[in-house]
Order: C-alpha cells, then structure tokens, then sequence
C-alpha cells in the first residue's frame, strides 16, 4: 500500500513548523502490517472473483481485519461462517488465512464444491509438524489459544485426544502426559515470542526428550514486528497498535510493548478510535500495524495526528522482509492482482 510522501526533515531534524500546534515525533515501527501469508489469501480472493467472477465464497474472515473483508465484500466475496452456509454453487469456496480442520475440505468435496485454499505456507507447516509426530507415536502438546481459528484448525487435522492445548505457564507445568519418552509440541504462529519460549523451556525442563520444530513455530512476521516494538518501546510516550481487537498477532504487540516499558499502549482498529483522552502531553509517538492491517489504516492514523499536532515522522527499520508465497495453481492463470510495495522499506 502506498500512502502520502514523509516529512523530509532540515538540518534541525524537523519537517517545519505548524502554527499554534505541539510538536509530536512519531516512529514509525518497520516491518509493521501486512504479512506474506496475509498478503497472498487476500490475492487469493481477489483473483478469484477475476476469474469466476462475484460471488466467491470465504469461510470465516479471510485475515483478521474488518477494513479487509469489508473492502472484498464490495468485491464480492460473501463471507460465511461454515460451509452449511454455501448453497448448492459451482462458484468457488475459500478458506481462510488461519486453516481449517481436515473435516471442511472433506465437507466441501463431499458437497461438490470447488474449494480453494488460503491457509498461510506456515500454518500448514504446523500441521504438517503434527501429523508427523502423530504418524510416529508422540502425544502432542499445541502452545496457542482455545478457539482462535489457527488453533482450530491444527487440533482438526488429528484425532480427537491426539492434541493438547497449553495456552499458560500453569498449563505447562500442570500437564501429565501418557508417555514423556513419547512427547513432542507445536505451537500456534502468532504468539508472544517471550510468552511461548518460557512455556517451552517449562516442557523441556521437565520431559527432556520433547521433540519441538525444526524450525520455530511462531512465524517470521510475528517475531519481526514484536521486535519491532521493542526497539522503539524506550524512545516513546505511547504507542498505537493499528489491528482489529481478535487478531492474536495485534493484541500481542499491545502487550510486548506494555513490558519493554511503555505503558500507554493501545489498540486501535482505524483512527476513529484513537484514545485521544489518553495521550495527553506527549511528545513522541509509536506507530506500528498487525499483520493483517493494511497501510492505509497507518496513514490514516498518521494524518489524523496531523491534525492536532506538528509531527515529524522517523520511521525505525529493525529487519527487511522480502518473503513471498506462490498462489495456488488454480489461479496462476489469472492476470495478477495488484502489486503491494514492501513498506518495510518504503514507510508509507
């Protein structure tokens, strides 16, 4: 997404002056927003609706951001909260972001229907993980949150008992597995980095011979915007989260930056929600986006600033993102949808 140019400070670090308003530095997290895997499921409806044209089905929220789903539903995507709600169709059906259990894309073929499947590469990478370990006998733990539909979709992909969940330290420390020489874990994507590695090291403390990932489970997007944060957390007054109130990756970066320090941290779905009450006398601002918020809600953020005070934004650039998922094939066919700059790079 692209947005309005950055101030372009002068020799005194500053963009200019605006009469009668207080000055207000804003850092400008980086990577903050869209994910890869975000990214791709929303390419995956629009190129869908290009070449079956509307409507096109979507199970649950294609990603976890309203501006998104209303944005494809002036498309023309219906989204739908099971396949119960689909009615007899050759149009397209498809899954969201954040996975399902094996039982819908059974449901779906059973029904006929064309499916097509948005789960994020690395969520599948999880399930792949706890199939692997259920085919070679270990009981599974799953580090992640009851309900959330990540979570869902994993525990769907074994048995019912196969799977179980620890969402707490007490959690990991209560748990009694059937065999501990038997014991492997997984965890959801979007986690707390800090929370999820105190949760681990309790398991590995007390069954040494835990299987975990070969590779961390709690994806690259997460762990750079959590990062992100705590890089500017100490340099700043308050900080606003731009991201909807259930996405697990928003809420997160709310409470990562709460414990580096900065206790005026607030969620924000789009700049009519900005706790104005709350920011009284300060003079520095943090900025960053979930990986499901688009760019425009941060400009939107910023603008509104504008407003109300002189501001100067820096953006702070901790890691460069430059990962991307192929679409799936059944769609490779289609002119591609729009590019999105890298604003990691770019800022706004």
């Amino acid at each position: 997404m692209t947005g309005p140019a950055l101030d372009q400070p002068n020799e005194n670090g500053r963009s200019g002056t605006v009469a009668g308003l207080p000055a207000l530095r804003i850092l400008l997290a980086a990577p903050r927003g869209f994910c890869a895997g975000v990214d791709r499921a929303i390419q995956i409806v629009e190129l869908a609706l290009l070449k079956h044209g509307p409507p096109v089905y979507v199970r649950h929220e294609i990603v976890h951001n309203r501006f998104v789903v209303d944005s494809l539903k002036a498309k023309g995507a219906v989204f739908v909260d099971e396949l119960s709600d689909v009615p007899e169709t050759t149009q397209p059906v498809i899954f969201s972001a954040h996975g399902v259990a094996k039982s819908v894309p059974a449901d779906a073929k059973a029904r006929n229907l064309v499916s097509i499947d948005a789960t994020c590469p690395l969520v599948l990478k999880v399930h792949n993980e706890a199939k692997r370990h259920f085919e070679d006998g270990r009981e599974i733990v799953l580090i992640g949150h009851a309900r959330h539909p990540e979570v869902v979709g994993t525990m769907g992909q074994l048995p019912a008992g196969a799977v179980h969940l620890i969402e707490t330290e007490d959690d990991a420390r209560r748990f009694m597995p059937r065999d501990p020489e038997r014991l492997a874990f997984v965890t959801q994507t979007t986690l707390s980095v800090d929370d999820t590695a105190a949760m681990v090291e309790i398991l590995k403390a007390r069954f040494p011979g835990i299987a975990g990932p070969m590779k961390e489970d709690i994806c690259y997007a997460t762990t750079n915007r959590q990062a992100a944060v705590k890089a500017i957390a100490a340099r700043i007054d308050a900080l606003l989260v731009v991201g909807a109130p259930y996405s697990s990756n928003s809420v997160r970066l709310v409470e990562v930056a709460e414990r580096a320090g900065c206790s005026r941290s607030f969620l924000v779905q789009r700049a009519t929600d900005i706790p104005w009450d709350k920011l009284d006398g300060i003079t520095s601002l943090g900025i960053t986006a979930g990986a499901s918020a688009p760019e425009v809600l941060v400009d939107e953020v910023i603008d509104a600033f504008r407003g109300r005070f002189d501001v100067t934004v820096e953006i702070v650039t901790n890691a460069e993102e430059n990962v991307i998922f192929n679409i799936p094939r059944e769609l490779r066919d289609v002119a591609p949808a729009p590019a999105r700059a890298p604003q990691s790079k770019s800022g706004r």
